[in-house]
């Protein structure tokens, strides 16, 4: 089960590094307990060595992104406490309440005018906001 209410992204620790986010990002695709040798397989080359990727599991464990059961042996199996959409989710209310005054269309009227959307974009986030 997953406890994505216990993060508090408030916390300035509770925001991914781009290493740690690469190691979430595989623990979302892999959608069940993994271990480690089976998280630097999906890595592009070069791949981190085993050291680096368990360090990065024990800075999100301590961080409460990931957990871990016991395999076989001595053997740890991590699996993610919080789902990606819950994350992302998190990552932008703070972004819109830090950047954007909580405005919802200030931040999409700052793609709109940094003209980092296109217009099939803008059209289909009018479609997404429009009545059906």
């Amino acid at each position: 089960m997953r406890q994505e209410n216990q993060i508090d992204m408030k916390q300035p620790n509770k925001t991914l590094t781009k290493g740690e986010m690469q190691v979430m990002n595989i623990l979302w695709q892999l959608d069940k307990p993994s271990e480690i040798r089976e998280i630097i397989e999906l890595y592009d080359e070069p791949k981190p060595a085993y050291t680096t990727v368990a360090t990065f599991l024990k800075i999100l464990f301590n961080k409460k992104f990931v957990n871990f059961t016991r395999g076989q042996g001595k053997l740890h199996l991590y699996y993610a406490l919080i789902t990606k959409e819950a994350y992302t989710r998190r990552v932008m209310d703070d972004v819109k309440d830090s950047f954007f005054d909580g405005s919802v269309s200030s931040l999409i009227n700052f793609f709109v005018r940094d003209k980092q959307i296109s217009e099939a974009e803008l059209q289909e986030l009018l479609s997404m906001v429009r009545p059906q």
